[in-house]
């Protein structure tokens, strides 16, 4: 059974050695994510080698996207290694001075967060498990009131979810991480804790001084002011990422569904893929099997028409990375089947041009009953456009680029083929007779031109 949503992979130390990425890859695996939070470039770089590698041998397209670290902030440290009591309402200090901290004072090392904070932010620490709302601010302190919490320590991660960090997106750190990995020409960067429109732009201006490879860039969706900002942001970026970890902490837990939702529809609007991201099979890590919600959450990404569910921790540090993307395949594949067997109305869905050109296409498949749509894609463009209308046909693409080839792996109903013989012959016939298409009309779309043709 075909799957149409794709499944992205993050590889970690359980599903790095060469075989199981081999297993991984045949089982499902459309797009590997190389987190470099953890690991050095050099260590991801050969990473992304054998990728590369495994892909030329099976003959099957795969995408890399690294995912760099971002502005994580943490406090400073305590003048002990044990835990300090938090009561209810008590006065708790951050400030600039690089001492050790106490039961009602710590350091917060970044200038520029500290100088962002105003009166009534929230202050979130250890995913959430501590919150404090500042009373008092000045550019070397704050006051904050605890709000819940009985506990702090050194080191603590925070969340900031009232406040506009007014500092770069990327860090030293993520400037060395992808100053390194643009020589491996990844094919999708993903960028954490976007705030803004122009956080895309400055990237794709790092990216851009450095390579004329056509590297698509992801916003990751973690924190309220991406989610009302949303259009902005998916205009700049080339597509989303639900994170719902973090976007889990900063907004209240009860409306992450209705904002995914919400985020999907906006990108199928405006073009864009989106990886639904965080916790799908998370029982996975330490269980061969999944618990029944997750089945459903794997299941609603494939209704919603996303492009791709992600594993996190279930494949790197997870007992059986292979019997995730397997089961997850299985999932994906008959969820994509039912929503063939009872398809969503694509042509009411708000904001398309009743004249969108890719609608057209979508439409001429549909009353013709095409077997299969086939682009020839100089670009990633023309195929991922056809994509956002979700027709439930495959949507072969036909490329002479293995970039754009790689990059199409993410887009839901996309099968993209590398064949420069296949692209310069325009062979849309052989084309699908690789994907076991042998009879019926295809839709066949080549720049400009849009055609429909009977398969012998």
């Amino acid at each position: 059974m075909k799957k149409y949503t794709k499944i992205t992979a993050s590889i970690g130390p359980n599903c790095e050695d060469r075989e199981t990425l081999i297993r991984m890859i045949s089982a499902g695996v459309n797009m590997c994510r190389l987190n470099f939070s953890h690991d050095t470039g050099d260590i991801q770089g050969r990473k992304i080698d054998m990728i590369r590698e495994i892909s030329a041998e099976l003959n099957i397209p795969v995408a890399v996207m690294i995912d760099l670290q971002g502005p994580k902030h943490r406090i400073g440290n305590f003048k002990t290694e044990g835990k300090y009591p938090l009561k209810i309402g008590q006065t708790f200090t951050f400030d600039s001075f690089d001492t050790p901290g106490d039961e009602t004072r710590v350091q917060l090392p970044d200038a520029e967060v500290l100088a962002s904070l105003k009166v009534g932010d929230r202050v979130l620490l250890n995913d959430g498990k501590i919150e404090m709302q500042v009373t008092s601010a000045s550019p070397t302190s704050v006051e904050t009131k605890v709000i819940r919490g009985t506990e702090i320590w050194s080191r603590r991660g925070f969340n900031l979810p009232d406040t506009e960090i007014s500092t770069s997106v990327l860090t030293k750190k993520d400037r060395a991480d992808l100053e390194y990995a643009l020589t491996k020409n990844p094919d999708w960067v993903a960028i954490s804790f976007v705030q803004k429109p122009e956080d895309i732009a400055e990237v794709r201006d790092f990216i851009t001084e450095r390579t004329s490879a056509p590297i698509k860039i992801i916003a990751k969706i973690e924190r309220p002011n991406a989610v009302e900002r949303i259009t902005e942001i998916a205009a700049a970026a080339d597509g989303i990422m639900i994170a719902r970890g973090d976007l889990a902490v900063e907004v209240p837990y009860a409306e992450v569904p209705a904002i995914s939702r919400h985020i999907i529809r906006e990108c199928r609007k405006m073009n864009k893929p989106v990886i639904v991201a965080t916790q799908m099979l998370g029982s996975m890590v330490n269980s061969e099997f999944p618990t029944r919600a997750e089945i459903t959450d794997v299941a609603n990404t494939a209704y919603l028409r996303a492009d791709s569910t992600m594993t996190s921790e279930e494949t790197t540090i997870g007992i059986n990375p292979v019997n995730v993307i397997e089961t997850m395949y299985n999932i994906l594949a008959y969820a994509d089947a039912d929503t063939i067997a009872n398809p969503y109305d694509w042509s009411r869905v708000e904001n398309i041009p009743e004249n969108d050109w890719s609608r057209s296409v979508a439409s001429m498949a549909y009353l013709n009953k095409a077997s299969a749509i086939v682009v020839f894609a100089r670009d990633t463009i023309a195929a991922i456009e056809i994509s956002c209308r979700k027709p439930d046909i495959p949507v072969i693409a036909v490329c002479n680029d293995s970039m754009i080839a790689n990059q199409l792996c993410l887009a839901r109903g996309v099968f993209p083929v590398f064949s420069t013989e296949l692209f310069g012959m325009r062979d849309a016939f052989n084309a699908a007779r690789q994907f076991h298409i042998n009879s019926g009309k295809l839709v066949i779309v080549d720049e400009d031109k849009i055609s429909l043709r009977t398969l012998d």
